[in-house]
């Protein structure tokens, strides 16, 4: 075995993982592709660049994000420190001079008398592949969303075509908690048709019980679904960047570009009323949105069919208009955008370690989390496992009661829907006391998740 960890990808995820490793004593070699080639997203030579927004969001404790940030504080995230030290004015926010954060972590790495940096591109074809780099030695691949596509062919090789995806179409997910169940009913396509009789009442107590194929449907009258679609048609998107608008859009089409094909399009497709009857009137619905169920615990809902390319603010606005959700909780919006990343529920466990070659790691967007923060967070994790593994330890597996450790447990649970996700308290076990208020509920977890961390570290 190689006295040394190979990190691949000089981002968020690879930087913090190699901190991780050469502070506690091991040698690392980054390779990071930069400045021989670019991705089409970045631009300048430094490590840990960021790309879009400088906002790494809330530091509010009662904020999943803010709760995930505490807990890489307690853990001594380097590039948490260092987004605190250049810290702009943003409220309840932390934002960052971008070009300051990275140009300090490219420092703080040239410091770094174990950490060597080599500027080259990893893959099939290259001087190194990753088969070459992983037969001896530790790996750990962080090459985030827009990987190469000389890496992407090794991957693919080693974990199978069917386990790598290119675009991200993924629909907004809401808390089941903070959807109006007065208005929402349970049930599949035709089922309350087979099952009405005579007896309305007894009728409407079986559809309400009814939890069959797990989904939730929200009916619309004419005028509610005429409202939210001229709405929706005429709501913001987000810009694509250039190499995105070839392909995005072949095999699933945004729900906003639907509805502008006409008035009536969507409730002859995703929104289809046929085979449901609204409990509450006993007739067919005029429109209706369903909600599949997205997680093993049944408190997390995906939107069925709403992909879309629409502003996140945009969404919350939109979205809320569909009777049943005005008071819903977006743990996710939807996305339509590039983004690689491989199938981690039946590749990886929960230290971000490849079942098939232990000698890999993955982390950061690549591993299907998504955000700056969570892809911190799954390169502290992988880099501390690289650790272990080096030194013949044990894995190190955090309590899926902490968000770190829930996002590791998220990667690693089957799923057959599979989608990138961020830090959100849906994927934390929840409370055995049902609390209504969401401040006091948020703030139960997060004093939850930050007293078992800090119980591990004492």
């Amino acid at each position: 075995m190689k006295d040394y960890i190979t990190v691949i990808g000089g981002g968020l995820a690879g930087c913090e993982a190699a901190y991780q490793i050469a502070r506690r004593g091991i040698n690392v070699k980054l390779y990071e592709m930069k400045p021989g080639k670019f991705s089409p997203a970045h631009s300048n030579t430094n490590l840990a660049e960021i790309v879009c927004s400088n906002s790494f969001k809330s530091n509010l404790h009662t904020n999943a994000c803010g709760l995930l940030k505490e807990e890489l504080r307690l853990l001594d995230s380097l590039l948490i420190k260092i987004a605190d030290e250049v810290a702009v004015p943003a409220g309840q926010a932390l934002a960052v001079d971008r070009e300051e954060f990275s140009k300090k972590v490219t420092e703080k790495f040239e410091e770094l008398k174990n950490i060597e940096i080599i500027r080259q591109e990893v893959g099939k074809n290259e001087n190194e592949s990753l088969r070459e780099l992983s037969k001896d030695g530790i790996v750990i691949i962080a090459t985030g969303p827009l990987t190469s596509d000389n890496l992407s062919d090794e991957i693919k090789e080693i974990t199978g075509n069917e386990g790598f995806h290119f675009y991200d179409a993924a629909a907004p997910i809401i808390e089941k908690d903070s959807i109006n169940m007065n208005i929402a009913f349970w049930g599949d396509r035709y089922s309350q048709e087979r099952e009405k009789d005579e007896n309305i009442e007894e009728w409407k107590r079986r559809i309400k019980k009814s939890k069959e194929n797990n989904y939730i449907n929200l009916p619309m009258n004419k005028e509610e679904y005429e409202n939210f679609c001229t709405e929706l048609v005429n709501a913001e998107v987000v810009e694509l960047h250039q190499f995105e608008k070839r392909e995005i859009f072949e095999g699933c089409m945004p729900i906003e570009i639907m509805a502008k094909r006409g008035m009536d399009t969507l409730r002859f497709g995703p929104l289809k009323p046929v085979g449901f009857t609204d409990p509450r009137t006993g007739k067919r619905p005029y429109a209706l949105v369903q909600l599949r169920q997205d997680n093993k615990e049944g408190n997390l809902f995906n939107m069925v069919g709403f992909q879309t390319n629409l502003k996140y603010g945009e969404q919350k606005r939109v979205f809320s208009m569909i009777p049943g959700l005005e008071n819903a909780d977006f743990v996710k919006y939807g996305v339509m955008h590039r983004n690689t990343f491989i199938n981690s529920p039946e590749l990886l466990d929960e230290a971000y370690n490849f079942k098939s070659n232990t000698n890999i790691f993955f982390a950061g967007q690549i591993t299907g989390v998504e955000g700056y923060v969570e892809s911190i967070a799954s390169g502290l994790v992988a880099g501390l496992n690289a650790v272990s593994k080096i030194k013949n330890d044990k894995k190190i597996v955090f309590s899926n009661l902490t968000m770190i450790g829930a996002l590791s447990k998220y990667i690693s649970t089957p799923n057959n829907n599979f989608q990138p996700m961020n830090a959100n308290f849906g994927i934390l076990p929840q409370l055995e006391e049902k609390i209504k208020d969401k401040k006091v509920k948020y703030t139960k977890l997060a004093d939850r998740s930050i007293e078992i961390l800090n119980s591990i570290l004492q």
